[in-house]
């Protein structure tokens, strides 16, 4: 059994103002860990995409509601995983994909950007109460 070297999680509202929250938590667990700050950047990038894509798109006939998401950091064995749990719209992964990107024109491309970045993206079954469970995988 693999040894769990560090485990963090906070939730915050599900509101595009949150995401600078998020971008901080994930920063401070990453300074803990000691990544390298180009790596870092990468990752934060990649949350705060992931997370924006919750807020813009599981919640997009939720806009008023105080609903929570909830970002889990784990590292194992060299292996760095972010976990998002939200109770949003339930997700198709068949229908998540990027924009082409030939298309030259603003927004759209979050999801190739996730995919570039990580090593695997995940979506798994929410465990309740949750709806939608998205793990991002890292190996360092």
């Amino acid at each position: 059994m693999a040894e769990l070297k560090h485990l963090e999680k906070k939730a915050f509202l599900v509101k595009s103002s949150s995401l600078k929250d998020v971008r901080t938590f994930c920063r401070e667990v990453f300074e803990k860990l000691y990544i390298d700050q180009n790596l870092k950047d990468e990752l934060v990038l990649a949350i705060a995409e992931a997370a924006q894509n919750i807020v813009k798109h599981a919640y997009k006939d939720k806009p008023d509601v105080n609903e929570i998401m909830v970002v889990e950091i784990s590292h194992i064995s060299g292996e760095l995983k972010i976990a998002f749990y939200d109770m949003g719209t339930p997700v198709d992964p068949k229908k998540v994909k990027h924009r082409e990107i030939d298309n030259i024109k603003p927004g759209g491309l979050g999801t190739f950007f996730i995919q570039e970045i990580m090593d695997a993206v995940e979506f798994k079954d929410g465990k309740k109460p949750w709806i939608n469970h998205l793990v991002l995988t890292k190996q360092l």
